[in-house]
């Protein structure tokens, strides 16, 4: 078959004289023999312009073949499966951004592809860490051996308080980093369901942005194999934040992908919170660990309405990241995303520490890591709640507290007391409590992490957004199947290394209140003259007239004579 019989059959509309052209000669009708010299000029004049047409139209079926075979490449990786770490990165181009869009899908076609969760070993291991150019100068010694927490003091008001913590100097924070990923216990490969076109199949839980699981595949992700395919949000493609809800600016999301040691990240939706900017950081974190604050565009309006932000997206030590079409109308739920998917928006971070938009972190973040991770061998870290370690306690406090519909509430407790939830005893132990304090995450990013990290957000995503309640089913269901733990570290210690302020509209609210206080308080104004009263009448006052007495003169008594009368008186 030849090239321009190919292009004919591809056009469809060959038409007679295309193919007479294609055969070599022309039909023409018998004319008159005056008109023969005219019908040969134009013959002459046909034939040169018939081949220049067939010529181009080769040329662009040409094309439009190359074109084809370009779309039948580009849909045959559109199904990509990767390892962890035997696979290299994708690298975030334009490439890898019409591997997920390139066919397009009928609106009612439910097509689901499988997206790489991987991190590349290769730049892991040879990526020049600030850890690898110090360690071997560095002697490591642990000044932290002998540390004991102290007694209380005497009067201590009660209430959360932050306790003493011992972290070693910085030098030797970084010098103790491993220069190698922790192993993952059984998982080592962890890929992400992507649907174009999301399907609800049960009447309650999930959404367009985490995908519609059913039960069943709720419960098979729960059973931990080598290789694992799980919902973990943003499934409308395999790159989180292009055209999947949650949305993110190109070049932001260039930089999101790029290999990082260490990240720190925060979030601010509907504008609830006040930039905190941390304090005491060293002038290598400064360099090499960058600091990343989310916000949607109604923060983002507030922040440059108050000469917060500028064109350089920069606010002191905070790289701001705007995120668009947000995947829920609710801030707080928003607010998981970037808390339980952070291995997913930064796919080439070795760790991430999390900390909530209300919070100031005074503590340098290779302290952090070294104190919570590295020296206790653990590769996800978070506070227990102060004083709750019961999720059935948990439950009730959220409905007083109105921080969820009640009814949600119970109805995701009776779910977890079907599975077998109870409540916290001491034979949990060494389990310390069922209740986090999640304003704070610490975390390595290893295939078993992220995988806690997804099933966790998708218990959030099918109940309700208190991530509090949802906790200790995940990490229970985990550790039944696999030898890995949580480092649940005390409350007091979290408040050794942030510091809380309050929410902004608490902040607001206490502002409005003292204007109104302000405005109640009388003006101040001279006192008023005082009353004149009207003199009345002296009372006549009685002077009782007593007898001067001479200073020696002294009173006798009349003496009586005894006689006989006296005596019978």
């Amino acid at each position: 078959m030849t090239g321009g019989s190919l292009g004919l059959r591809l056009s469809g509309s060959c038409g007679s004289l295309q193919q007479q052209a294609q055969n070599g000669y022309f039909y023409l009708p018998r004319r008159s023999s005056k008109t023969v010299l005219i019908g040969y000029k134009e013959k002459e004049r046909i034939l040169p312009s018939s081949f220049r047409y067939v010529s181009r139209r080769k040329v662009g079926m040409l094309i439009l073949i190359a074109f084809a075979l370009l779309a039948l490449m580009t849909g045959f990786f559109t199904v990509n499966k990767e390892d962890d770490f035997e696979s290299s990165a994708l690298r975030f181009d334009i490439r890898y951004l019409n591997e997920s869009f390139a066919l397009p899908l009928h609106p009612r076609t439910h097509k689901i592809l499988i997206c790489n969760g991987s991190t590349s070993r290769d730049a892991v291991l040879n990526a020049s860490a600030v850890s690898h150019s110090s360690s071997a100068a560095t002697i490591l010694t642990n000044p932290c051996k002998d540390f004991a927490f102290p007694p209380p003091p005497p009067n201590r008001r009660p209430g959360p308080r932050p306790c003493p913590v011992c972290y070693v100097p910085v030098e030797q924070a970084i010098a103790r980093m491993p220069k190698s990923p922790s192993p993952s216990p059984i998982l080592h490969h962890l890929n992400y369901f992507s649907e174009e076109n999301s399907l609800r199949t049960e009447p309650i839980g999930g959404s367009d942005f985490g995908g519609y699981p059913s039960l069943k595949q709720r419960n098979e992700s729960f059973d931990i194999k080598e290789s694992m395919t799980v919902h973990c949000g943003f499934v409308k493609g395999c790159r989180p934040g292009y055209q999947t809800g949650f949305d993110i600016d190109v070049a932001d999301l260039e930089l999101l992908g790029q290999f990082q040691e260490v990240i720190v990240a925060s979030a601010i939706f509907g504008n609830y919170d006040l930039i905190q900017q941390p304090r005491n950081i060293g002038e290598t974190a400064r360099n090499n660990v960058p600091f990343f604050m989310f916000i949607d565009e109604e923060t983002e309006t507030f922040m440059k309405n108050s000469s917060i932000l500028g064109s350089d997206k920069q606010v002191g030590l905070w790289r701001i990241i705007v995120v668009h079409n947000v995947p829920y109308t609710d801030s707080r739920r928003n607010g998981k995303v970037p808390k339980l998917l952070l291995h997913r928006l930064f796919p080439n971070t070795r760790y991430s520490i999390w900390i909530d938009g209300k919070l100031q972190l005074v503590v340098d973040p290779y302290q952090l890591l070294e104190r919570f991770l590295w020296r206790q061998n653990a590769t996800f870290a978070i506070s227990r709640h102060y004083t709750r370690f019961d999720v059935f306690e948990e439950a009730e406090a959220n409905k007083a507290g109105g921080k969820y519909d009640n009814t949600s509430i119970d109805y995701q407790i009776e779910f977890y007391k079907k599975e077998g939830l109870t409540h916290y005893t001491a034979s949990k132990l060494p389990i310390t409590s069922d209740v986090p304090e999640g304003c704070v995450i610490i975390r390595e990013h290893i295939p078993i992490t992220n995988l806690f990290s997804c099933l966790w957000f998708n218990e959030v995503d099918r109940f309700t957004s208190r991530d509090q309640l949802s906790f200790s089913t995940v990490r229970d269901k985990l550790i039944a199947k696999v030898n890995w733990g949580i480092n649940m570290f005390l409350d007091c210690e979290r408040r050794n290394f942030v510091i809380q302020a309050y929410h902004k509209d608490l902040l607001d609210q206490r502002a409005h209140m003292a204007v109104v206080r302000s405005r109640r308080r009388p003006p101040s104004s001279p006192p008023p003259p005082a009353l004149i009263r009207e003199k009345s009448p002296p009372k006549k006052v009685i002077v009782r007239r007593v007898k001067d007495k001479r200073p020696g003169s002294r009173r006798r008594r009349k003496v009586v004579p005894k006689t006989r009368e006296n005596l019978f008186i």
